[in-house]
Parts: structure tokens; C-alpha cells; sequence
């Protein structure tokens, strides 16, 4: 089983750091995972929204595989 350092969030090739925070008006180190689509939203007009996850977070989907930059 990998160490939680190596999966962390900001070491996914699936971790978007730059669009973080405009969507949140928020610095930090946040950013939005784009491994699982928008999640919906209840009115039918309003546009589903990527997952903020931290850039220590970490989830079950990691794999040697889906480190960024490989």
C-alpha cells in the first residue's frame, strides 16, 4: 500500500491547482479534482461544480499511475 505523501492530491495528474481559487475567492492550497465529474447541483439552471480537495488530501483512487507528470 502507498504512503498517504505519495498520494496526496497535488501529486495527481488529476489535481487542478489554478482554477481553485477563483472558483472559491479563496487563496490556499486548495484545488479541484477533476478525477470524477461535476458534482450536480439542485436548480435545473445551475452548472454542476468540480470537487475542492486540499493539496494534502488524498483519496482511495490512487495509483502509481495517476502521479502527475507521468
Amino acid at each position: 500500500m502507498a504512503n498517504t505523501m505519495n498520494a496526496q492530491c497535488q501529486s495527481c495528474r488529476y489535481f487542478d491547482t489554478h482554477k481553485a481559487a477563483q472558483s472559491t475567492g479563496q487563496g490556499g492550497d486548495e484545488g479541484l479534482c477533476r478525477f470524477n465529474p461535476p458534482v450536480t447541483q439542485p436548480g435545473p439552471q445551475e452548472h454542476g461544480l468540480w470537487p475542492v480537495v486540499s493539496a494534502s488530501d488524498w483519496c482511495g483512487h490512487y495509483s502509481p499511475e495517476m502521479m502527475a507528470g507521468e
